[in-house]
């Protein structure tokens, strides 16, 4: 995990009146969220600093069928300059790399043998995207992603257990899943574009902290909807909730459906607001998402030299 001066988030006993305490309201919740993109947006020095900030906070990622070994090594590489060194030299920042990488379980010992221990690695485990293998090898995939360096273990919820209300079986699951996790930080998806009302969003974020997931994140990015605004202001809340009853500071990440500047600047913009500057770290927040980078590059050079490239130019392998 990057580096970090917080403790780890312990969990609480599981307590079915908190949940049964959650409430959202859902029209205050999409003018907050609505209103945000109508902000003045920032410019100059100021876009590039924020920019450069998102770019320390992504999880690059390459989770498809075809994956190979040359391709992560070559995800890897992007991740440790992941935009130009002339580039970064005029911004000044010329040790910037990415938050983490992200890749399936096969793909661990090649990640870890191409950072060099230099930024996490992390693995997608327990059946993922669905969730749906048997419960067993799903805490066996955690281990043995474990043993072969991953630092960071995205696990994916049983949706079914929100659906039906099954709060402690949800909350037994990701506990287990989190004893399996050891010294790895746990990043708990709760794949909220299929969780229905943003009140069940609230109350899947409120068990799986206290089960004791390091990280809340939104999405697997093969959901139909992933990560949106109003869904990341009502974790954001259900994180500050928890830390004021646990004293334990869980991180967040929206995956999936940001891949333009603009949009990480709102959602860092709603972080700040809601959570706070502490939240502006890798060991607090992420991006799961890798197009992202692309866009961030093209704006950077634009800073740099007044000119726009094509997208092409900066390709994440």
């Amino acid at each position: 995990m990057t580096a970090t001066d917080l403790p780890r988030n312990a969990g609480l006993p599981f307590d079915p009146a908190v949940v049964e305490a959650v409430r959202v309201n859902t029209p205050a919740t999409l003018r907050r969220a609505a209103s945000l993109s109508a902000r003045r947006s920032l410019k100059k020095d100021y876009q590039a600093a924020w920019l450069a900030r998102a770019v320390s906070m992504i999880d690059l990622t390459t989770l498809s069928g075809d994956d190979t070994p040359g391709r992560v090594r070559r995800l890897c590489a992007k991740a440790l300059q992941p935009v130009r060194p002339d580039l970064l030299d005029a911004i000044g920042l010329p040790d910037l790399t990415t938050g983490a990488v992200c890749v399936y379980h096969e793909m661990v010992p090649t990640a870890v043998d191409a950072v060099q221990g230099r930024i996490p690695v992390a693995a997608v485990s327990t059946g993922f995207p669905a969730g749906l293998s048997p419960f067993h090898l799903r805490i066996r995939e955690i281990e043995e992603s474990v043993a072969a360096g991953a630092t960071e273990i995205d696990i994916v919820i049983s949706r079914r257990h929100v659906l039906t209300g099954n709060w402690q079986a949800l909350y037994d699951e990701t506990r287990q899943m989190r004893e399996a996790c050891g010294d790895a930080h746990m990043k708990a998806i709760l794949a909220t574009g299929e969780l229905g009302p943003l009140k069940n969003v609230m109350k899947a974020s409120m068990v799986t902290m206290m089960a004791g997931s390091d990280f809340i994140k939104t999405s697997t990015g093969k959901e139909a909807v992933n990560a949106t605004l109003p869904v990341s202001l009502t974790m954001m809340r259900a994180i500050r909730t928890y830390e004021g009853m646990s004293g334990f500071k869980v991180g967040y990440k929206p995956a999936g459906g940001v891949s333009k500047a603009k949009d990480a600047i709102t959602y860092l913009a709603l972080l700040k607001e809601e959570l706070g500057n502490r939240w502006l770290r890798p060991d607090l927040f992420r991006f799961g998402a890798s197009s992202l980078l692309g866009d961030i590059e093209r704006q950077l050079e634009h800073h740099v030299t007044g000119r726009y490239s094509a997208g092409y130019r900066h390709p994440l392998g």
